[in-house]
């Protein structure tokens, strides 16, 4: 992907679709990229809302759950995501960055056998919720139900964030919870922010950690044995990858070098067959 015009551009050369908001400020110099979940029904409703002028709220990019993109304000005019926010010596981080917003319901509550979303009553079945605890909970806390990003929403992220990182002088990635951490809890524990950010800056002090497989492995498409595998495995034993995110027991997987034919292999397997490399 690349940026072109200050909007987002697809590898065929086209622009992603673009969705105008009216809520916008004037032109900025984005320094961050900040990672927002929607906490609502879908994509299309976000989208939506963010069109209101009565909502006061917009964002410069929406990714849907399958990772397609809509784009409401161009990244070099202020989006209303931030709200009241620092980080630093700032404040007010509308004015600095870029927001992303994934469709996903967010913290969910457990009623009567099923997973709520406490803002718009929708159920989610048990493989999209992973239980955890949140980085600005109080020590000993109970872990909480969060609605699970899809591997497409990663994909997306990292796609469209390192054209952002090529193009802007960004110097990091952060949550809406990291810039305003007394009121919001977005984007979650679910959200691989430390292998994003690693993959987006480039860090020689923080790659991805590397494993190894210790039987022949299957990698897939998604996280579960219900996704097919991919061309090119499974995987010999030995074969050294990329860990980029984690979904319980199943991670998303960048495979080192040339296997089996392919190169650029990622995708998801069980953890349960790999082993740390010692380094």
């Amino acid at each position: 992907m690349k940026i072109h015009g200050h909007r987002l551009v697809q590898a065929d050369g086209k622009a992603v679709r673009f969705a105008i908001s009216p809520n916008v400020g004037g032109v900025i110099a984005p320094r961050f990229l900040v990672i927002h979940y929607t906490a609502g029904s879908s994509a299309a409703s976000t989208v939506d809302w963010f069109q209101n002028r009565e909502s006061r709220v917009s964002a410069h990019l929406v990714i849907a759950r399958d990772g397609s993109f809509t784009q409401l304000v161009p990244f070099n005019r202020e989006a209303w995501h931030a709200g009241r926010s620092s980080w630093g010596n700032l404040s007010g981080l509308n004015r600095t960055s870029i927001g992303i917003e994934l469709d996903n319901a967010g913290r969910l509550q457990r009623s009567g056998g099923k997973w709520i979303s406490p803002l718009t009553r929708r159920s989610y079945p048990d493989r999209e919720v992973t239980l955890a605890c949140h980085k600005n909970d109080p020590p000993g806390s109970p872990p909480c139900g969060w609605h699970a990003y899809t591997p497409e929403q990663i994909e997306a992220t990292l796609a469209c964030g390192l054209a952002l990182f090529k193009h802007y002088p960004l110097t990091d990635i952060l949550g809406h919870d990291d810039i305003a951490p007394g009121r919001k809890r977005d984007p979650g524990p679910d959200f691989p922010l430390e292998s994003v950010r690693a993959r987006l800056q480039g860090r020689g002090d923080d790659h991805p950690e590397r494993y190894r497989t210790t039987g022949r492995l299957y990698v897939r498409s998604g996280a579960g044995p219900e996704f097919a595998p991919l061309p090119g495995t499974p995987l010999p034993l030995g074969t050294e990858l990329e860990v980029l995110a984690q979904h319980g027991l199943w991670w998303q997987v960048d495979v080192v070098g040339e296997v089996n034919g392919m190169m650029d292999l990622v995708g998801w397997c069980h953890s349960k067959y790999l082993a740390p490399v010692n380094t």
